[in-house]
């Protein structure tokens, strides 16, 4: 089933879906199906299912030239996507897919693989540029931004029916964007592009998800927004989530952060506060919340538990 036909299915009656980042590559499936059985004790109507550009490494030869080589740091998309197919045949699987460092070629053949394998959803995204460069660079022929992508995936395959497609947004704008309305108006090329939802980065200020969702619909966008949240769950995070995110921590949330003197604290005070962010927004009408799990699955049954009683 197409994830906005769950949600159309599901009006007035609030769900949660989750994001999985896959295992490395070398590690047995079993450590993909650990992550993900405590979280099908929630039934999921669908998860979503990361994957990262391969890595580029100059390895230095003895005549002082150097070699290229390409990096891949975790299975490809179809190997996940097929293995929890497996375990989970009655879940609805999301896979991202991602401009950078494909060509339209290498995209098509994923999307064929995807149709293949009975997948009806995608998530699409641009991805981010490798490091050490100042700004996305585009494989030769491939795309530069989502809403090339978007619009491809409704012609990239002939004489198929066309994919669910989510694409992401920025609640408190992409970093790379001038500022918030010119990131909706590039929103709003990915939605008129053919996007049927919206998924958004993780927030922890409901009230800066309800201005963006607020501006989004003054912009004309229709399709339905679903707010993403990531409980905070360790002593580093409050330091890296927002420069990894590039977003902010209410200050609120920070004073309970710097009171807390131990990992099991911050994780208390993580899980409360993503349990109070979610009470609040199903209040405000929100159709889901997707929830970002980065390999974490107690405090985020715990959250689930608690509010979708």
């Amino acid at each position: 089933m197409k994830v906005i036909d769950i949600i159309h299915q599901r009006q007035g009656k609030p769900f949660a879906s989750f994001e999985i980042v896959p295992p490395l590559k070398g590690t047995d499936v079993q450590k993909l199906y650990d992550s993900l059985d405590p979280l099908m004790q929630l039934l999921p109507p669908f998860v979503n299912i990361t994957c990262h550009r391969d890595e580029i490494e100059y390895q230095l030869n003895d005549d002082g030239t150097y070699t290229k080589r390409l990096i891949t740091r975790r299975p490809s998309t179809i190997a996940i996507v097929a293995a929890v197919m497996r375990r989970f045949p009655h879940v609805e699987i999301v896979p991202h897919v991602i401009c950078g460092g494909v060509s339209r070629h290498q995209i098509e053949n994923e999307l064929l693989d995807l149709r293949f394998l009975g997948i009806d959803n995608v998530m699409a995204l641009r991805g981010d540029a490798l490091t050490g460069q100042k700004a996305f660079i585009p494989e030769p022929d491939g795309f530069r931004h989502t809403n090339e992508l978007v619009e491809a995936i409704g012609s990239l395959i002939e004489g198929c029916s066309p994919f669910c497609i989510g694409v992401a947004a920025y609640p408190e704008k992409h970093f790379e964007a001038a500022n918030l309305d010119t990131d909706i108006e590039n929103l709003k090329r990915k939605v008129d592009a053919g996007a049927h939802y919206i998924v958004t980065q993780m927030f922890f200020d409901n009230e800066v998800f309800y201005r963006f969702s607020d501006a989004c619909r003054k912009a004309g966008i229709t399709v339905p927004i679903i707010p993403g949240l990531k409980p905070i769950s360790t002593l580093r995070q409050p330091d890296t989530l927002p420069r990894t995110f590039h977003i902010d921590l209410p200050q609120t949330l920070m004073e309970k952060l710097r009171r807390c003197n131990t990992g099991k604290e911050v994780y208390a005070v993580g899980t409360e506060w993503c349990i109070q962010q979610s009470e609040d927004l199903l209040r405000h009408g929100a159709p889901a919340i997707h929830y970002y799990t980065m390999g974490r699955t107690d405090n985020i049954r715990q959250i689930v538990g608690t509010v979708f009683k």
